[in-house]
């Protein structure tokens, strides 16, 4: 079947006065072609060709699944349907899933390359997880990323504190293989706590102390400036987007461990956008350009969490009670926890040990708790104010005081 062109032309040669021979000559198709076409009532449309069958229909229910769940990620979806034997290759995929995709439209900015060893990038990121019982509740994601090389490293902690922020730092440092000559933050109390009237930031000093005992600088981006840090942007973005929609988790240990298999095995794996290099290769080379880590020893006391010791001499901790001499109620000291041990500290002193609980209520002095303490004292600190009961009082009516009264006359 000839297309609408050819068919257009037969009919405006024919209305020229040209002869059927001549048309066909001219247009190199048969003479018996050119008289079929001539005497159609209309110009003959094709048939309808029957739909392919696509390697990706036996699927559609479930991408339309995931889609509702918010999933739109091509490359997760794609592992997710060669899991369920999925037989058809990206491109099909992708073209599917064009449509249900929003346009977002791409702000311009300057691209700016960093030295290998010279910086590494950091933020948090919120995540929300459904509960078996219903509703929600959020977990926080630390997340750093070499600069040069795109390595990247995530954790997930249930306190956006400092004392989790520091820890997570040594974890990134030890995980990539050494320490860059500085980080890149924005501006979160963590970090800063505010800037002088030139300009100026007023360091959190826990963690000024930390970057100086580490030995990395500190550097902020630009206030509302989110591009000045856009590879850990990036990196939260694909965190959202490829490993946060598979996660599957009972504890958050399980979730840590899945997380750190996505670092390694997928997201330092994969060819990057920007370099078009494997981020596992640029670490090799990145890592003759960082520098160690300093003694265990010089660190152990970001490695604990600060705890602030209640009016009765106890730390609460997982829900079980430790105690120090009283003489420290009310101030803030450091819990290391090992597997069988809890050491309280106050910076380098070591203030009590004890035996790890087993189960959460239990509680654990430790000898002459409350020594010099005097009785009273003790008292007072044990409990200030005590609710007492009401007390109903039968009221009567007046007449019968009155009555009383007038008797004992």
């Amino acid at each position: 079947m000839l297309g609408g062109g050819h068919v257009k032309q037969i009919l405006e040669l024919h209305g020229q006065g040209q002869s059927e021979r001549a048309i066909a000559r001219r247009l190199g198709l048969a003479r018996n072609t050119v008289h079929k076409y001539l005497l159609a009532p209309s110009i003959p449309k094709p048939k309808p060709r029957p739909k392919r069958i696509s390697k990706l229909d036996p699927f559609v229910p479930f991408l339309q699944e995931r889609l509702r769940d918010g999933v739109e990620n091509a490359v997760v979806l794609l592992r997710e349907l060669r899991a369920r034997g999925y037989p058809g290759g990206y491109s099909i995929l992708k073209d599917y899933l064009h449509p249900y995709r929003a346009l977002r439209p791409a702000a311009a900015t300057m691209r700016y390359e960093t030295a290998p060893g010279e910086q590494a990038q950091v933020d948090f990121g919120v995540f929300r997880y459904e509960l078996p019982s219903g509703g929600t509740r959020p977990i926080w994601a630390f997340a750093l990323v070499l600069s040069w090389s795109r390595a990247l490293y995530v954790e997930f902690i249930r306190h956006a504190d400092v004392a989790s922020f520091l820890r997570c730092h040594l974890h990134a440092f030890e995980h990539l293989g050494g320490v860059p000559r500085r980080c890149l933050y924005d501006n979160a109390k963590v970090v800063v706590l505010g800037r002088d009237g030139a300009g100026a930031p007023d360091w959190n000093p826990r963690f000024l102390d930390f970057s100086l005992r580490v030995g990395f600088d500190l550097q902020l981006c630009r206030p509302y400036r989110a591009q000045t840090k856009g590879r850990i942007e990036s990196g939260i973005k694909y965190l959202r987007g490829n490993f946060w929609p598979t996660a599957r988790f009972t504890e958050d240990d399980d979730l840590n461990r899945q997380a750190w298999g996505w670092c390694d095995g997928i997201a330092n794996q994969r060819l990057h956008g920007t370099t078009g290099e494997r981020p596992a290769d640029r670490l090799a080379q990145e890592r003759a350009f960082l520098h160690p880590l300093p003694p265990a020893e010089r660190l152990a006391s970001f490695l604990r969490e600060e705890r602030k010791v209640g009016r009765d001499g106890f730390v609460q901790w997982e829900r079980s009670f430790y105690g120090v001499t009283w003489h420290w109620a009310g101030q803030t000291v450091q819990v290391a926890a090992g597997p069988q041990l809890i050491e309280l500290w106050s910076g380098e002193q070591r203030l009590a040990v004890h035996p790890r609980a087993t189960q959460p209520g239990q509680r654990f002095t430790v000898p002459d708790q409350w020594a010099g303490l005097a009785i009273g004292e003790r008292r007072r600190r044990e409990a200030l104010a005590v609710q007492l009961p009401m007390v109903e009082v039968e009221q009567r009516p007046l007449a019968i005081y009155e009555a009383l009264v007038g008797g004992g006359r």
